[in-house]
């Protein structure tokens, strides 16, 4: 019995070795797999927070489909990008921009100037300007196209003019159940959340409870909530007032809160930061799910009117405005409550004017116009505000603040719940320039920041926070949105006084598995894709 269980397992055995062979010489036989593109000899940050190591990445499609060594593998492409001393990584996600416009622009819908910042995926409907109806939006770049990726939030600001106008006034129980019908059809026809921008009118003359409810229903779908703080200064409640809001309508409505653009904005708060950071640290440790995005620069972007005009003083339609603001029995308290504005703006000297707009203004500051005038900084302003009402130019009154602190602004890119979020709007360089700065700034040059964290808190995380699914990882399966950048070339070019200069260094850029910039220039591809939230089923 022995003996016939030994020639058994013999025979079995042999079996076994007579198929492994036969499997390796048809393997041996087969061609190598295929890929697409084929990114050989780079090095692979892969948007997780790890180390960079040496690999290759392959995309078949509109997916990466390997990661590794492709040699090894043996790993055939039609088409290979040799990445040797380059950075291979997951195209970075901007989850703050004003693009919406561009985009819908048949002239400036490629987004190149993000493109060549290595962001292939753009959130724009930010600080409450976000439409109402999203889906003819994302139906039009489907059928025009587009160079990156974009997803739309509903804003805040737009959902109060539908029903409210821009009345200081607070809705009645029917008015707030149009609101979250509006904010509900928003999520339903594909936003990713709410924004809000509490600062500017109408946004500032909302109660925290009406932005609850409104937060409570993007909840229920999914979707997160966005903010540009009630103040980031000391305008109404503090900075540290409206850090604490944020958490108010995080805590009670269950729902993911970011905080866009953190700053201490003017000379009031700075140092303020270190507070502001304790605060979120004790809402993350109970559980509140909160993070924030920045722009690495000082200075920050808004419009004249918004920065120095009380908000009483905005209320209501465009008459009732010019009205007020032609009022001499107003002006006075108009300019008294305008010159703590002009304190919080870091003076006349501070402010430069930045809109292609009002080309009389650009490019020259507040002290500089007025002195034109023979007018004193505050009267020049309000003169400038009055004409825009008048001649329907408010974007002409885009302005550019020199008024953060750098160290505030480096505490605030060292915190773990900090992502980078340009604010990319017209006339400022973070537009073109937010990505690339921060590396050349903070990574290569002070090393506030390593590399793997970089690209973590520019691809990997907010792809997270966002809830943009299979993007923002170099990972197979994941859709292959992709860049490689020289870093010792990466960097900046876009100034204050030149800020529409394309960055440098980004190599090559993969949108959707289609290559859009090649040996660092834009090939004129429209790979982007409008991108539509799946409403969680409530």
């Amino acid at each position: 019995m022995r003996r016939a269980w030994m020639v058994a397992g013999i025979a079995c055995l042999a079996l076994l070795l007579a198929h492994h062979f036969a499997a390796g010489a048809e393997q041996a036989q087969r061609a190598p797999e295929q890929v697409d593109l084929l990114f050989r000899g780079g090095t692979v940050v892969d948007g997780s927070g790890s180390a960079g190591r040496k690999a290759d990445v392959g995309i078949r499609g509109e997916r990466i489909v390997f990661v590794g060594d492709a040699a090894r593998a043996g790993l055939a492409a039609a088409k290979t990008m040799d990445a040797t001393g380059l950075i291979v990584a997951p195209g970075f996600v901007d989850t703050h921009t004003h693009t919406a416009e561009d985009l819908s622009s048949p002239e400036r819908k490629s987004n190149v100037n993000f493109l060549m910042q290595g962001v292939t995926t753009v959130v724009t409907g930010n600080d409450g300007g976000g439409p109402v109806h999203p889906a003819p939006t994302l139906r039009h770049w489907e059928e025009q196209g587009i160079g990156t990726n974009a997803a739309l939030l509903v804003g805040h600001g737009a959902v109060r003019r539908e029903v409210l106008g821009n009345a200081d006034a607070q809705p009645t129980a029917e008015q707030l159940e149009k609101m979250k019908a509006l904010v509900r059809g928003a999520m339903e026809e594909g936003a990713f959340g709410l924004s809000t921008g509490l600062f500017y009118v109408p946004g500032s003359f909302a109660k925290t409870e009406e932005v609850i409810a409104l937060a409570k229903v993007a909840a229920v779908l999914g979707g997160i909530y966005d903010s540009h703080l009630r103040d980031e200064d000391s305008y109404s409640v503090g900075l540290l007032g409206a850090i604490e809001e944020a958490i108010r309508i995080g805590r009670e409505a269950k729902i993911h809160v970011n905080i866009s653009h953190i700053k201490a904005l003017g000379p009031l708060v700075w140092g303020q930061s270190t507070r502001a950071i304790e605060l979120i640290r004790k809402a993350r440790a109970e559980g509140i799910s909160l993070t924030a995005d920045q722009y690495p620069y000082v200075a920050s972007g808004s419009s004249l009117t918004s920065s120095l005009l009380p908000a009483w003083a905005q209320a209501g339609p465009r008459e009732e405005v010019l009205a007020r603001l032609s009022d001499p029995a107003v002006r006075a308290k108009l300019l008294a409550e305008m010159a703590e504005n002009l304190k919080r703006r870091a003076g006349p000297e501070a402010i430069l004017f930045r809109s292609s707009d009002a080309p009389e203004l650009r490019g020259r500051t507040l002290a500089m116009v007025a002195k034109e005038r023979k007018q004193t900084p505050l009267e020049a302003a309000l003169d400038i505000i009055l004409h825009a009402y008048r001649e329907r130019q408010g974007r002409g009154l885009a302005i550019v603040s020199f008024n953060m602190n750098e160290d505030d602004v480096v505490r605030f890119l060292q915190q773990d719940f900090v992502m980078t979020g340009s604010d990319g709007s017209r006339g400022h360089p973070r537009m073109y320039g937010t990505y690339p700065r921060k590396y050349r700034v903070y990574v290569a040059e002070k090393k506030v920041l390593t590399l793997p964290v970089f690209v973590q808190r520019s691809s990997g995380m907010p792809a997270e926070v966002f809830r943009i699914p299979e993007r923002g990882l170099l990972r197979a399966g994941y859709f292959a949105d992709v860049i490689a950048f020289d870093p010792a070339a990466f960097a900046d070019r876009a100034t204050f006084e030149h800020p529409e200069e394309l960055a440098v260094g980004m190599k090559y850029v993969v949108v959707n598995g289609r290559l859009v910039v090649e040996n660092g220039h834009f090939n004129g591809t429209l790979a982007g894709r409008p991108l539509r939230k799946q409403p969680r089923k409530p």
